[in-house]
């Protein structure tokens, strides 16, 4: 399929100064950090945040980590778990890496300082979410293990902020991975917010540039991501000519707490942990809809789950379900679940006392930037990780809590790749790679409902032809009356994010995992037992095939 066109490279002023690095790492969640951390031993780091460091999505992650802890757990049983949620897509080799160096890595996060909640033998505490066979997730604070696991990384990186072979720049938007002549990364462009020693349009320049840019969820009306997660890291590897995949196979989460039609942006998500601890989901009539469905019921997986929600809706007229905690009790949800409980009563509802309104909002991107088990992508010097990558982890479907240990394998595995090979990388200068083009930023709600009424939860023949046609109408590649500046940046990432993901929705003619199509609602393995990939030509041209997988030998 062609036809399509997405920029190579955005509008900006001319750098107005120049920082060197080894390896210049994009992004301050779980994965950013982790690489960050561990490539200090393959040359100087240079570390780029959009806002602070402590702005990013793994701080918002509730529910846990998943890795086989348990002595009667094994690899191999959350390996066949993995692999039962993917629904099929699945890279079966990335996902035993995850599985079999994932304890490992748990376990030094806690010897960094993570305080994990432990059982009464020392040990670290488990509970169960959904897909799992097995109490696999490590937690913290009850509901706040993602921002326990950020605290830890950011005092390592406080630790060692003296060292000249790491620099850290806050409030800085990546505008373009920057290449030579041969089509290597050799760093970034970026605008420094004016903070710190810098200001304005830069270029920092590397041996190898790490995307670790988090998700895409501000390219929909509603999320559960933060207002940083605008898909840069997608939008930056199509720029430089890098291939994304599985970018159909979005998941949206379940219980959302929903606040009324005229909500937007990041919305309050209410953990799969609470349903791990025995919550149970009812349509508006009180009806247990899940029971009959799935043999885990409310632990189904989440796309399971999801498309449950969506049914009983359509099924009772009704813009949301409830989810009824109630039975836990007042003292349990508040020592198990405090930020959620406050959080819902900041909004005047009590979970121990009442139902909690819940709808499906996007919630993650199990698709991304195509890299192998290095995290190294089809760009030479180019590597991603955590959920801005496709690693083959999720295939169409993430296993709950796989995604921060995916970041923290990951992370550590592209800087060992990197200590190993960073010595005989040898780029040249950037080059201008041309095709530049722009959206104005107050486009940017227009990109956002069209892609949540086009290519949401259901999605269908018509829905994705109105999509297309609608996003075609941005699509005029010029730049005259439009001000370079952040907003319009990230915006133009959003669109092609938006484009990409709508063309691969558009090809895929089934029903799997993250992706529903109401025209084709069964799974069809004959057919689209394989991956969606795009790649922008030297031209721009935004071009996608279908890659069947290969059978087992």
């Amino acid at each position: 399929m062609t036809g399509v066109r997405v920029p190579r490279q955005l509008p900006t002023e001319p750098p107005g100064w120049t920082v060197a690095a080894d390896v210049v790492v994009v992004g301050s969640g779980i994965a950013g950090l982790t690489a960050a951390l561990e490539a200090r031993k393959a040359g100087r780091v240079l570390l780029v945040t959009k806002t602070r460091l402590a702005d990013s999505a793994t701080a918002w992650a509730q529910g846990g980590i998943a890795a086989a802890l348990h002595p009667e757990d094994s690899p191999e049983q959350h390996l066949r778990d993995t692999l039962v949620a993917g629904v099929g897509l699945c890279d079966e080799t990335s996902v035993r890496t995850l599985v079999t160096e994932g304890p490992r890595r748990v376990r030094e996060l806690a010897e960094l300082g993570t305080e994990f909640e432990l059982a009464d033998d020392g040990s670290i505490a488990l509970t169960r979410e959904g897909g799992h066979g097995r109490d696999r997730i490590a937690h913290s604070g009850g509901d706040a293990t993602g921002k326990e696991i950020s605290r830890a990384l950011l005092e390592a990186l406080h630790a060692v902020r003296a060292d000249p072979d790491i620099e850290v720049y806050e409030h800085a938007l990546v505008t373009d991975v920057l290449t030579d002549a041969s089509g290597r990364a050799c760093g970034v462009g970026l605008h420094v917010l004016g903070q710190g020693r810098r200001d304005g349009v830069g270029a920092a320049l590397g041996r190898a540039v790490v995307l670790a840019t988090g998700g895409l969820g501000q390219v929909y009306a509603s999320t559960t991501n933060p207002p940083v997660s605008t898909g840069d890291g997608v939008a930056l590897a199509l720029r430089a000519g890098a291939e994304v995949a599985d970018l159909e196979f979005v998941q949206f989460h379940p219980t959302v707490m929903w606040l009324g039609r005229s909500a937007k942006g990041q919305q309050p998500l209410i953990s799969e942990a609470v349903r791990g601890e025995g919550a149970v989901l009812r349509d508006v009539e009180g009806r247990r809809f899940m029971l009959g469905r799935h043999e885990l019921a409310e632990l189904a997986p989440r796309d399971v789950v999801a498309r449950g929600v969506v049914t009983a809706m359509a099924e009772t007229a009704a813009e949301h379900v409830w989810l009824d905690a109630r039975h836990l009790g007042a003292s349990f949800l508040e020592e198990r679940f405090p930020t959620i409980v406050r959080r819902c009563r900041s909004f005047d509802i009590d979970p121990a006392t009442e139902l909690v309104p819940v709808a499906p909002a996007q919630h993650y991107a199990s698709g991304g930037v195509r890299t192998d088990l290095h995290g190294r992508t089809s760009v030479p010097g180019l590597y991603a990780c955590g959920e801005t990558s496709c690693t083959g982890v999720h295939g169409a479907n993430r296993l709950a809590s796989n995604s921060l240990l995916e970041g923290l394998v990951w992370g550590h595995r592209i800087a060992a790749h990197l200590t190993e090979t960073l010595v005989d990388s040898r780029p040249g200068d950037p080059v201008d790679r041309g095709c530049e083009a722009l959206l104005d930023a107050e486009t940017r709600p227009f990109v956002q409902s069209a892609m949540t009424a086009g290519a949401g939860v259901l999605r269908s023949e018509s829905s994705l032809v109105t999509l297309a046609a609608r996003l075609a109408t941005l699509a005029d590649g010029g730049t005259a009356g439009r001000t370079p500046e952040p907003d319009s940046w990230e915006t133009s990432n959003l669109y092609a994010v938006a484009v990409t993901l709508s063309r691969h929705a558009a090809m895929r003619e089934e029903t799997r995992g993250g992706h529903w199509r109401e025209d084709f609602p069964e799974r069809d393995d004959d057919r689209w037992r394989g991956h969606i990939v795009s790649a922008v030509d030297t031209d721009g041209v935004l071009t996608t095939t279908y890659e069947p997988m290969k059978e087992p030998s």
